[in-house]
């Protein structure tokens, strides 16, 4: 699938998303997704992107798999360059802080997610890289 493909199906989900109140069907029905909004790191303009989630806690945990490709996604850039972003949830929306988790607390989520995505575990071995898990946290 080309950039462009994916931009297109992209906006579709976000459509989708908006208008059922966080509810896709198609390729994602009954899988839990968050719209996560970042700022570019080179443009300094609002990017969204569907992704699935896992819940911990308070916290939401997304994971940079960008479909097993060799370079991390755009959005996971972004919040290296700065960690406040806005998610979407159901209908609800509010400001997180992004942090990447290292060691055992990666470990222990990326196991966590695994049974919900078995897929993820294709996506690493043809990255080449770890895949980064990032955990989002309500701002104060």
């Amino acid at each position: 699938m080309s950039v462009s493909e994916r931009m297109e199906r992209n906006r579709l989900v976000i459509e989708e998303f908006r208008a059922a109140g966080g509810v896709v069907g198609g390729d994602f029905a009954g899988v839990p997704l968050l719209l996560l909004t970042t700022t570019g790191a080179r443009s300094g303009e609002p990017r969204t992107m569907p992704m699935t989630y896992l819940r911990d806690g308070t916290r939401l945990v997304v994971f940079g798999a960008n479909g097993g490709r060799p370079r991390h996604p755009g959005w996971y850039h972004n919040l290296l360059a700065d960690p406040t972003a806005l998610v979407e949830v159901g209908t609800e929306a509010y400001r997180v802080t992004a942090s990447v988790t290292q060691g055992a607390e990666r470990e222990r989520l990326w196991a966590l997610q695994l049974p919900h995505t078995p897929y993820f575990e294709d996506f690493q071995e043809r990255a080449g890289r770890p895949i980064p898990v990032v955990a989002l946290t309500p701002a104060a």
